[in-house]
């Protein structure tokens, strides 16, 4: 019983660690897309709130 327990947890915390590595990695394209080869000032103002409403509001129809 004990050892189904571990192996549970185990797998989640694979689950936990994999989820934190795609949002990391998605984080960093984003920095390196915006800020290094498009035309952003700043890279790292592409991970704030501002910046992603100024983007989704471009694209909205009026």
């Amino acid at each position: 019983m004990k050892e189904r327990i571990l192996y549970v947890l185990r797998q989640y915390l694979f689950i936990i660690v994999v989820a934190a590595l795609c949002i990391l990695f998605l984080a960093l394209g984003l920095i390196i897309g915006y800020g290094i080869i498009g035309d952003g000032k700043d890279a790292f103002s592409i991970l704030s709130l501002d910046k992603w409403q100024e983007l989704i509001a471009k694209f909205k129809i009026k």
